[in-house]
């Protein structure tokens, strides 16, 4: 599970990313907002933490992107700015949690683990209801259909579970490979038939939505 820090201190930077990196998270750790965009333009996350004043690209500007790029992963700020006016902002701009600092590791964790619950998962158990009448569980990577369970292989899962996180956006072949296979090497005609291989077994060819030009989607109820 792949999380991104924004942090410009270089102490909270370390104990951050190390603290999260120990309860099994991985995490892409930055200084500056500019190269925090250029990540987040090119991967998915799981959750954002941003600091705001950090050099380059304030955290409040780096939201303003990520809104304006319709991408909807959860963000948690993290800042000695502690004033009203700066929590309505943050919140404003569409911040899901505020974390003030000096705060303890212990608190983050709670607050990224409830945060990554809420936003991820419609139940208790993690099942996803999707538009074409299926559901998934999201821990489990089974999909029902009616009465009956399918199951998919672990890359399969994988697959699915990243166009669940992207809720109802299109995804090029190219974010697949880098996201789903870490950019390893894999051509595109391969990943096609994992595609393909997918809705043979799920037997509904909607349940993955293709568009020429923009990729593929898997449409989640709200």
């Amino acid at each position: 599970m792949k999380l991104l820090l924004l942090e410009d201190d270089y102490n909270y930077n370390e104990s951050i990313k190390e603290y999260l990196e120990f309860l099994g998270y991985e995490v892409d750790a930055f200084f500056d907002g500019e190269s925090a965009l250029d990540a987040i333009m090119q991967k998915t996350y799981y959750l954002f933490l941003l600091d705001v004043k950090v050099p380059k690209l304030n955290g409040h500007e780096l939201i303003k992107y990520i809104k304006e790029a319709k991408i909807t992963t959860p963000i948690i700020i993290i800042t000695s700015l502690v004033d009203i006016d700066n929590i309505a902002i943050g919140y404003e701009l569409g911040c899901n949690d505020y974390l003030k600092k000096p705060f303890e590791l212990k608190e983050l964790e709670l607050r990224v683990k409830e945060l990554i619950k809420k936003h991820y998962q419609t139940g208790n158990e993690g099942v996803f209801k999707l538009a074409c009448g299926l559901c998934f569980n999201f821990e489990t990577g089974e999909i029902k259909k009616d009465d009956q369970t399918i199951i998919l292989s672990s890359k399969e899962q994988e697959l699915v579970r990243f166009l669940i996180r992207r809720k109802n956006t299109f995804c090029d072949i190219e974010t697949l490979r880098e996201n789903v296979w870490e950019g390893k090497e894999i051509s595109y005609a391969d990943i096609r038939m994992y595609i393909r291989k997918i809705r043979l077994k799920v037997g509904v060819e909607a349940f993955i939505k293709s568009s020429r030009g923009l990729g593929y989607k898997i449409d989640v109820d709200a």
